[in-house]
């Protein structure tokens, strides 16, 4: 068949056919089949990965296990494997420990990978051989008798510190056997050092699970028992793996290899139902019939801790003795891809560990592998096996061109009968390609679109089969992008939610009631009045004065946030200072909205940039992004779009936690301002970000037709004149820089949007410039201090906002640690992130000695490379020292705070921040969101000097980041960063003192009255009627035991402000506490009373000799429900309205739901 008459594939699947049928190939099968060993050879790119599938798909063994050069080709491997495999394949990866032998952490998802590996080979019948060989035998043994922190196999407690974990099998699910013959091919994916750390023994792993079904008789507290004993944590709510709780009859457990937590619901020692819940919800999402708890075992931590213990959390978990390899079938396949390097990576790994006893050696791993059939398949020929196949493929050439010079480039790269199989990232990219291929052809007068066969999936790095002329290449390679891994999640990455302070309370905290002002929480009461039984509040205001609130008017109870430096004094109960000093900050905030609003005006008299919808080239743009952008995300680009397409100038504010996603959004307004014909400004705090920034767009930028260049002080001063001179005329589209963009003599053409990156960090001087530029174009400004959700409904109508809080799918939360400096932990922390192949940063931000730091850290970690960063650097040494980091040719960054905005490098997980104390809250956070930008864990280490004195104010601040650490922590951040140093940052100064007066959340609402009454808009009206009914309305201990979520309960019911948001909470309550008891059903009504009244403008309920007497605010209103009642409500005078009521006055329940009937029967628009 000649090449012009073969057909191209259509999908990367269907790539396997070609290998198959390459000359050698089915020897090697062949010598699989009969337990032989062969090679594979000219595997270059991603056709290594196509090869193992070939393999998969032809040979009858079940099980493969594909050992990866290094630790961070396993997830590559891992996606590449499931673009070229059938669909009945099941994959999974066995990763090694990213973390240090006494780091071990269940909620690690290593631990889950590690653990789900080796139950799914005892569950698919793996059997086990009856002896291993000699040497790895020998290799174990001497190990486990050197190692003082190993388990002890004939003893039932581990030793203090063992080194693996104690895994459990689950029992196999209905249908899932893969015995059948109709199963597919199993492939593990691994790495040598994941195969030279031990795992149990099968009879360890029966031994550490508790099955349970449904329909078991089950005794609670042995189960409590033995998972306390198993290192599970008890919580008031269940949100990480390792961690459960109890509510009643209802358990709740996270076993740390479930993707979501259970929800066991018993009744009386019955198990009655089992279910799968969300973390974030607390709601169920699957019925399941049957669950098995695997429970880690914890390490004694050792009797006299070592200085950087604190740093150390003993979370290590036992036992382990084992080989992975003798859970393997024997039938399996060992594959070695790049055996030679390989052996040299697992042998690196042990150098590089202080302590490797307990550990596998390369050789006894090596020498295991070969009792199994194996094939090695590398790029290079292996002339040491009798049986081989030689592939003809190359690896593709980095293309040259950009763009879309990338095609013609393409075109010119290929034979005349070539061909090209191109993959695209998504199914928009594709139709997009289809069209640029087109035009291409039209253009250039080519023939691409015969030759070139689109197809959605992903190749790493493409190779061409030289015999029959097909080149297989990735949108990314075409066009030199970088590559964007393949998003998976083992357990979902949920929306950050509001945050709710009055959750975190405690005895002693301050308070601001409405309306008596600040006093202090003492804690909750159950109140008894002459059998009506109520939650009360205690508040302590001065002069010890306690006052009751009833948790019914729990809305009027704020927690007090404010500026530390200035604690309020307590209020007195009953007197006017308090309405005079709320008096006094309601017209501060009246004069501070006024000014914003009159800016805003002024703004909206000025004609602006008015945008036309999108156009084809904007869909294409976007069409391009490598990733599925969240919804927040989404919001703030429709946002941004309706802002741009008005004729006034845009003001938007972009709030976002670091690596919300920011940045991509604003290339999309910029791409927008190009499409339109005007020029953009992006103006950057820092010249390190201002040269990520320029990449970054140039990179987006390249397949279009847009201009983009940098002004900072890496260019030269020649550079920059000539690029001023380029701007001033119109041939640059987009520049990026610093404050230099904002100097007299730097002028546009057309300068039609200016996004400004985190504002507050510039001087008064650009500021300045900046509050003119406001009035003439459009400003589009970003920042990673997210705003609290109160304070942005507050500013709603004088200031355009976004807020992106959604983090990105499949990122981890940072592990952030504080202590004293100590050298051991810092090689062992920058030891780890070697070993799994990652890059360290390292802060210090004295530039006088930042040298003697540098030299101390090559003694500590001799093995690691290092380059440095600061500001007093020149502009070409600081490009060299960024440019090695990111290229990976340095291990280490030892810089200064020069890094901390904006830096992306996904292979730098690791920071350790010397002289933490010194730094505000804000930077710190900002700090550690260098880190965690991929999918393996991170960590942050903040060290204090030996011997130094920290502060108290800088023990909150470090206090707070070290218990922050989750997704979307910023949020947190922002509001603690109000206690310790206000609110400058968000409104200003000035306004500080304000807060500091009244408290944040009473500011808020002060701020959104002024707002409304300049805007002429309508006051908020209440919204609680003050219901007096001798009703008894609580949430029993029974039911739910703990205060804080008591309290939520209580929060929650009073901030329900429609009937479909009380069913919501009625059926969330059934889900995570088991039945409604009556005190809180009448607790529900009682709101729903409340809702129904505020629909019909009622204010107050009570009762009047056998009447309800309803207090109103409309006439007109109360009108109409007496007409509809045929006057059954009879209208007094113009205030009250009384209905006669057929219940006794002294049964509350009955009256209560009388009511709730009378003004259910004729519906007024009630808010659903």
């Amino acid at each position: 068949m000649t090449r012009d008459s073969q057909q191209v594939p259509t999908s990367l699947a269907e790539l396997t056919a070609l290998i198959k049928a390459a000359p050698g190939f089915a020897d090697v099968l062949k010598a699989l089949e009969s337990g032989q060993s062969g090679a594979i050879d000219g595997a270059w790119g991603s056709s290594c990965a196509l090869s193992v599938a070939a393999l998969a798909r032809a040979a009858p063994a079940s099980t493969w296990l594909v050992v990866v050069p290094s630790v961070r080709d396993i997830d590559d491997f891992y996606d590449q494997l499931a673009e070229f495999l059938p669909s009945d394949a099941e994959t999974k990866q066995f990763p090694a420990w990213e973390t240090l032998p006494d780091e071990h952490d269940v909620t690690d998802s290593v631990f889950a990978a590690r653990l789900g590996a080796v139950r799914f080979l005892n569950e698919t019948g793996g059997q086990k051989e009856e002896s291993r060989s000699d040497a790895a035998a020998a290799d174990q043994q001497s190990a486990v008798a050197a190692d003082p922190w190993h388990f002890s196999a004939d003893t039932s407690e581990p030793l203090p510190g063992a080194s693996e974990v104690e895994l459990a099998k689950e029992p196999t699910p209905p249908n899932s056997q893969r015995k059948s013959a109709n199963a597919g091919p199993a492939l593990i994916v691994t790495c040598l050092p994941a195969l030279l750390q031990p795992v149990p023994a099968r009879a360890d792993i029966e031994g550490a699970t508790r099955r349970i079904k449904v329909g078991d008789e089950l005794s609670l507290e042995p189960l409590l028992d033995w998972l306390i004993e198993r290192s599970f944590d008890r919580v008031t709510a269940v949100e990480l793996p390792g961690e459960f709780s109890v509510h009643g009859g209802i358990l709740d457990i996270y076993p740390p290899t479930e993707p979501d937590p259970i929800r066991i619901e018993l009744f009386g020692d019955e198990v009655e139902s089992i279910r799968s819940f969300d973390v974030e919800t607390q709601r169920r999402l699957n019925d399941l019939d049957e669950v098995a708890v695997v429970a880690p075992k914890p390490v004694k931590p050792p009797d006299k801790p070592s200085p950087g213990d604190s740093l150390r959390p003993h979370t290590a978990i036992a036992t382990a003795t084992e080989s992975l390899l003798d859970s393997l079938p024997k039938d399996t396949v060992v594959v070695l891809s790049d055996m030679a390097q390989a052996i040299s990576e697992g042998k690196m790994y042990l150098q590089r560990l202080s302590n490797p006893i307990g550990m596998f050696s390369v050789d006894a791993t090596m020498a295991r592998l070969t009792d199994f059939p194996s094939v090695t398949i590398d790029g290079l020929g292996a002339d040491s096996y009798e049986t081989s196949c030689h592939l003809k493929i190359e690896a593709v050439e980095r293309f040259a061109s950009t763009g879309r010079d990338a095609l013609p480039d393409l075109a010119e790269s290929l034979g005349p009968n070539d061909r090209v199989l191109l993959s695209c990232h998504n199914e928009g990219e594709k139709e997009r390609l289809v069209e640029l291929i087109a035009e291409t052809d039209a253009s250039e007068g080519l023939t691409l679109s015969e030759r070139i066969s689109l197809c959605v999936g992903r190749v790493s790095n493409g190779f061409r089969f030289v015999e029959r002329g097909l080149m297989v290449i990735s949108d990314n390679e075409l066009f030199s992008r970088s590559q964007a891994r393949k998003v998976k999640s083992r357990r979902k990455s949920a929306d950050t939610r509001a945050i709710d302070t009055f959750l975190d309370l405690k005895d002693g905290d301050l308070v601001v009631h409405v309306s008596q002002g600040i006093a202090k929480y003492r804690g909750m009461a159950l109140m008894d009045n002459e059998g009506e039984k109520e939650e009360h509040l205690l508040l302590e205001f001065r002069d010890s004065l306690i006052v009751y609130v009833p948790a019914s008017l729990i809305h009027l109870v704020q927690k007090y946030i404010g500026p530390a430096k200035s604690m309020p004094e307590l209020s007195k109960f009953g007197g006017t200072a308090w309405e005079k000093k709320k008096g006094k900050v309601a017209e501060a905030v009246i004069d501070m909205a006024s000014d914003m609003l009159k800016l805003q005006a002024e703004r909206n008299s000025k004609p602006g940039l008015q945008c036309q919808p999108d156009s084809h080239m904007q869909q294409e743009f976007e069409q391009a992004f490598p990733f599925t952008p969240t919804v927040d995300q989404v919001t703030a680009i429709s946002d941004f779009k309706e802002d741009m397409q008005r004729i006034r100038p845009m003001d938007r504010l972009i709030c976002g936690d670091v690596g919300f996603g920011k940045t991509e959004v604003a290339m999309r307004a910029v791409f927008k301002a190009v499409d339109n014909g005007r020029q953009v400004a992006v103006l950057v705090p820092t010249t390190v970000l201002a040269e990520q920034h320029f990449r970054t767009f140039s990179e987006r930028m390249a397949e279009f037709p847009v201009s983009v260049e940098m002004l900072s002080r890496f260019r030269s001063a020649g550079e920059q004149k000539k690029i001023i001179e380029k701007l001033g005329k119109g041939e640059i589209d987009i520049v990026i820089g610093t404050h230099r963009l904002v100097s007299k003599d730097v002028k546009f053409r057309d300068l039609g949007l200016l996004v400004i990156d985190e504002e507050q960090k510039f001087g008064v001087k650009v500021k300045d410039r900046l509050k003119h530029l406001r009035l003439e174009v459009d400003i589009l400004t970003l920042t990673a201090t997210p705003i609290p959700r109160t304070l942005h409904m507050s500013l709603l109508g004088i200031r355009d906002i976004s807020s992106l809080t959604t983090p990105p799918r499949d990122r981890m939360p940072i592990e952030t640690r504080v202590g004293r400096f100590d050298e051991s932990l810092i090689r062992s922390s920058i030891i780890r992130e070697l070993n799994r192949g990652g890059q360290v940063y390292f802060v210090h931000n004295r530039v006088h000695d930042i040298q003697r730091i540098a030299d101390l850290l090559r003694q500590i970690v001799p093995e690691a490379t290092l380059t440095i960063a600061h500001g007093q650097m020149t502009p070409d040494e600081l490009e060299i020292a960024m440019l090695d980091f990111v290229a990976g040719k340095a291990d280490i960054l030892l810089a200064t705070t020069i890094i901390e905005s904006g830096l992306d490098i996904p292979n730098a997980n690791t920071m350790i921040i010397h002289q933490a104390d010194i730094y505000g809250l804000a930077d710190l956070h900002q700090l550690r969101g260098r880190v965690g930008r991929d999918r393996h864990r991170a960590y942050c280490y903040l060290m204090l000097e030996e011997g130094k004195v920290v502060t108290t104010k800088a023990t909150r601040r470090l206090k707070a980041i070290e218990e922050y650490s989750e997704l979307g922590a910023g949020f947190r951040i922002a509001m603690r960063d109000l206690e310790i140093r206000g609110a400058g940052n968000i409104l200003g100064t000035e306004q500080s003192g304000n807060i500091a007066a009244v408290g944040y959340e009473l500011y808020c609402q002060l701020l959104e009255n002024s707002v409304r009454t300049l805007k002429k808009q309508p006051l908020r009206y209440q919204t609680h009627v003050k219901i007096e009914l001798p009703v008894s309305a609580f949430i029993p201990d029974r039911y739910i035991s703990e205060q804080k979520l008591k309290i939520e309960v209580y929060r929650r019911l009073s901030q329900a402000n429609s009937l479909q948001q009380l069913a919501e909470l009625e059926e969330e309550l059934r889900d995570r506490f088991g039945p409604v008891p009556t005190p809180a059903k009448r607790m529900i009504r009682l709101r729903e009373l409340n809702l129904r009244a505020l629909a019909w403008k009622i204010e107050n309920v009570r009762l009047e000799d056998g009447y309800a007497v309803f207090r109103y605010r409309d006439v007109k209103m109360i009108k109409v429900l007496s007409y509809l009642h045929k006057g059954h409500l009879r209208v007094v005078d113009q205030h009250d309205a009384y209905w006669p009521l057929e219940a006794r006055e002294e049964d509350g329940t009955a009256v209560m739901e009388e009511l709730i009937k009378a003004l259910s029967e004729a519906e007024p628009p009630v808010p659903e």
